[in-house]
């Protein structure tokens, strides 16, 4: 082998023995993922549009709020960093994790698949249902009204609405779309008879459009969670997570400021079932 040869192939051992010494660091510390984070100065944040209230865009500005966005900046500020907006579908969370775009997601459900690269947090920040927005004056009182073959109904693609569509209403003509504005289109033109959605996101979009609001019997839960990027060294990071998390919970902060969120938009929650709570 040539002088240079060598000198290339010390070039990449030494390359690949920083590499490993840099995983095993990470392995060994539990608060890696947490000192990146804040050694950048920023907590990058999935954001979406057409997803108020959660996520709300203004268009005269280009900044961000909604009570997703106020979770996520309460959390950077505690860890002394400031929020980086990455806009970002449901479907591309996983990528978006795999590719190091965001560190952190909100609002999210458990998903196997999604759970081979990301780590779920086992306590939900707060719990809604699945509903369906029907057109005016027809409303579902159970699921099984939906399995024919004569209704269809529209859902998000790659979002736990389409695995709830597939796997209660399987006689059902599925629209798959690709957010929720084209939901709401197919909707409107008379294209779809329902579109699936959590509760809380239906009576935002009944405000905005109309429509008939329905909590279907059996009612399914849905645990609204967070997650993170599994990799080396996020054990500190789910650990402060799982405390805030907790804390939220228990002494009230979330449901306090959902309920705020959505009483200033004029969104009425007489429609949620008595036996529900979030």
């Amino acid at each position: 082998m040539s002088f240079f040869g060598n000198i290339l192939r010390a070039l990449a051992l030494g390359a690949g023995v920083a590499v490993a010494a840099q995983t095993a660091v990470a392995q060994d510390n539990p608060s890696a993922v947490l000192d990146e984070i804040r050694a950048s100065g920023e907590l990058k944040i999935p954001v979406m549009i057409g997803e108020e209230p959660g996520y709300i865009k203004d268009p005269a500005t280009g900044a961000w709020s909604g009570f997703y966005v106020d979770f996520l900046t309460d959390l950077a500020t505690q860890l002394g960093v400031k929020v980086t907006p990455v806009e970002t579908t449901w479907g591309n969370l996983a990528a978006d994790f795999q590719s190091n775009k965001i560190d952190i997601a909100i609002g999210v459900n458990p998903n196997p698949k999604r759970g081979l690269v990301v780590d779920y947090l086992w306590e939900p920040l707060f719990t809604d249902a699945w509903a369906v927005l029907t057109p005016a004056g027809k409303p579902v009182a159970t699921w099984a009204e939906l399995n024919t073959p004569e209704k269809t109904v529209v859902v998000q693609k790659g979002s736990t609405m389409q695995i709830v569509a597939e796997a209660l209403l399987p006689k059902a003509t599925l629209t798959v779309v690709e957010d929720r504005n084209l939901a709401i289109m197919e909707l409107q033109a008379g294209r779809a008879d329902a579109m699936i959605q959590s509760v809380f996101d239906v009576l935002q979009i009944a405000k905005n459009v109309g429509g008939e609001v329905s909590v279907p019997e059996p009612m399914l839960r849905n645990p609204a969670t967070l997650a993170v990027a599994r990799k080396p060294g996020n054990a500190g990071y789910i650990n402060f997570l799982t405390n805030w998390v907790q804390q939220q919970r228990s002494l009230g902060l979330a449901q306090g400021r959902l309920a705020k969120s959505w009483e200033d938009r004029g969104i009425d929650l007489s429609i949620l079932p008595d036996n529900f709570s979030f």
